[in-house]
């Protein structure tokens, strides 16, 4: 039985890391269960300075899932280093620090200050707008999503991995570009642009109009994605988008994923993530699994 697992050389003591921008730095789930049972710990999304986020209401609940549009609220590259770095690194799991930009600029100023940190990886958030192309994400089009990949592993001495937006024509061309930027890893899916609206006062219910949708309601779509991108890369994929039990877990490594990342589902449990890692622990003892071996086995009908 082994439930280890390794991404660009860094360990993973299991295959379970929690999801940006649904774990906080893990300070507060600590207080819930001992977060060093979790394969790994991906941060807050991280920006040059502090980030407000955008204004309320900036959450909705949607059928099997949720709409969020908190616009990278974070307390600033500093202020991480300072307030979390250490404390994250003694908690013995491996941590990830997300980072995101509003231009090319600001990844390789971030990328350079987490080089002075304790984490393991750094995960590239790039649906964010880019200012110089007219607001279009860094994600959307694959030369974009190469070109900033290579500008952050220029700087960055830690493995990179670029987290993909699914909201493109083809993810497996944007798996392709991150690959050829130089990325250690890539990790998918991001959010689904969705809306929800309040029939009563005709407005969307969020205040930005839009947001990200996740939760279950994607999980299909998340599958479907990670199974191109391993059909069409060779570097190590992070599958997330939906995932709320240990079989969910299973899924995603049959079709291609080395790890998985849990979101949406600590928000509504917070113990979601701890009680999938318990689950998957026994799933492989019962069953005698080394879990790596389940790594794209998928066979089409």
């Amino acid at each position: 039985m082994n439930t280890a697992v390794e991404i660009a050389g860094v360990k993973f003591k299991n295959p379970v890391i929690t999801a940006s921008g649904t774990f906080g730095f893990g300070k507060e789930y600590n207080e819930l269960y001992p977060v060093s049972a979790l394969g790994g710990i991906c941060t807050k999304g991280l920006t040059i300075k502090e980030r407000e986020g955008n204004a309320s209401p900036r959450v909705a609940e949607t059928p099997s899932g949720m709409l969020n549009s908190v616009g990278l609220q974070n307390p600033g590259v500093e202020y991480y280093l300072k307030k979390y770095d250490g404390w994250l690194s003694g908690i013995g799991t491996a941590v990830i620090a997300n980072i995101a930009g509003s231009k090319l600029e600001d990844y390789v100023a971030i990328a350079s200050r987490i080089n002075d940190s304790n984490a393991d990886m750094v995960e590239l958030n790039i649906s964010c707008p880019n200012v110089r192309s007219g607001g279009i994400a860094f994600g959307v089009q694959p030369d974009s999503v190469r070109r900033v990949t290579e500008a952050v592993k220029k700087v960055c001495v830690k493995p990179v991995i670029t987290k993909l937006t699914p909201n493109v024509s083809c993810i497996a061309d944007n798996a392709k570009a991150a690959e050829d930027g130089g990325a250690d890893a890539i990790s998918l899916i991001n959010t689904i642009t969705g809306m929800a609206v309040d029939y009563k006062r005709r407005r969307p219910i969020l205040a930005n109009n839009t947001g990200g949708l996740s939760g279950p309601c994607v999980k299909p779509i998340a599958l479907r994605m990670v199974w191109e991108c391993y059909n069409a890369v060779k570097i190590p994929i992070i599958g997330l988008g939906g995932i709320t039990s240990y079989t969910d877990v299973l899924e995603f490594m049959i079709c291609g994923a080395r790890a998985v990342q849990v979101g949406t589902a600590n928000i509504s449990d917070p113990y979601a993530a701890y009680t999938i890692v318990r689950d998957l622990e026994e799933y492989c003892k019962a069953s005698d699994l080394d879990i790596n071996t389940l790594v794209g086995t998928l066979q089409l009908n």
